[in-house]
């Protein structure tokens, strides 16, 4: 697979990661623990060489990380994150110096290994100076412990103030045909201060492969169910961007999901997005989606296409969204 660089200290990754999220956390039970590792192996021996996973995915989804990558540590890159109260989304944010260091120490342990590759602040913290984190950051890289510093979902600001005290290599955002605010502001400055972009639920949660509609029913315990865009009645609105993409599929040989990763990567050479699944078959169809190149002529018929159609209902539910920075 193609490698790509993210930030201007030369972290090289594959194109497209692997999200482990969902692995074991956020959607409706975890699958079998043996089955999670043949998972992340597969994805390894298919190229992939860029993992992610983090504290608020549960203690069990880093040892499963660390358990399943240890054979070949030293050909992946492993991102985790930091920066919630004891380690739940729930909690509320804690990126206080104390607790970076303690993240950093438990998350070392369990994914058995002696460093991180990159290591994001999960949410920007409204209590903690931005330049306080970086700086803690800063010194864990310094000792050893972490090799790069990225952040996740943080505004213009908090992003030209981290990196002015230790160097972003990588911002983690939501991006994807279906969630495009990240071309308004963020990427120009990604762009200018030499910071790579890995953009999370690049498939829009799953809803982009086209594998759900309406009538689909979703485990008690899957987080989609919070979801304002995951409505019974959006989901039946937005099924319109989905036979979008399936023509557009159709005519160049490929899988609605295919296309929505193709459609990333042709956007910078410095992104690289971490699209996760539970199912052998899907790692393999979103693997596919590295090889689709798109011409500038296929993304704009791509863009003109999803212009002319509406987006029903919000990301996030209010009290959610209030953890995103603008």
């Amino acid at each position: 697979m193609e490698k790509r660089i993210l930030g201007t200290q030369g972290l090289e990754v594959s194109a497209l990661g692997l999200g482990c999220m969902g692995l074991s956390f956020a959607y409706g039970t975890a699958i079998d623990k043996q089955y999670a590792i043949k998972i992340i192996r597969e994805a390894y021996e298919q190229g992939i060489t860029f993992f992610d996973t983090a504290e608020a995915y549960g203690i069990a989804n880093e040892e499963l990380v660390g358990e399943a990558l240890n054979p070949f540590r030293k050909e992946v890159v492993i991102a985790t994150k930091f920066g919630f109260k004891g380690g739940n989304a729930l909690n509320g944010q804690d990126s206080r110096p104390e607790n970076i260091r303690a993240v950093a120490e438990e998350s070392l342990r369990r994914l058995k290994t002696d460093v991180i590759d990159l290591f994001y602040q999960h949410r920007v913290d409204q209590n903690v100076p931005i330049e306080d984190v970086a700086g803690t950051v800063k010194d864990l890289i310094q000792e050893g412990k972490v090799k790069h510093f990225g952040l996740s979902e943080a505004g213009v600001s908090s992003i030209r103030k981290a990196h002015a005290v230790q160097p972003v290599t990588a911002l983690q955002s939501e991006y994807s045909i279906w969630w495009r605010e990240p071309e308004l502001e963020i990427l120009p400055v990604l762009e200018e201060l030499g910071i790579g972009f890995v953009p999370f639920s690049p498939l829009g949660r799953g809803f982009l492969t086209g594998a759900i509609n309406a009538n689909t029913s979703f485990e008690s315990t899957d987080f989609r169910n919070s979801l304002p865009r995951f409505s019974e009645e959006n989901r039946k609105a937005n099924q319109k961007l989905i036979d979008l993409l399936a023509g557009i599929a159709t005519q160049k040989g490929a899988t609605p999901a295919q296309i929505a990763l193709g459609w990333l990567l042709a956007q910078k050479p410095w992104i690289a997005p971490i699209p996760g699944t539970t199912k052998s078959n899907r790692l393999t169809e979103n693997i596919g989606g590295a090889a689709v190149n798109l011409s500038v002529d296929d993304v704009k018929k791509i863009d003109d296409a999803f212009a002319q159609t509406t987006i029903q209902g919000d990301r996030y539910p209010a009290h959610l969204q209030k953890a995103v920075e603008k």
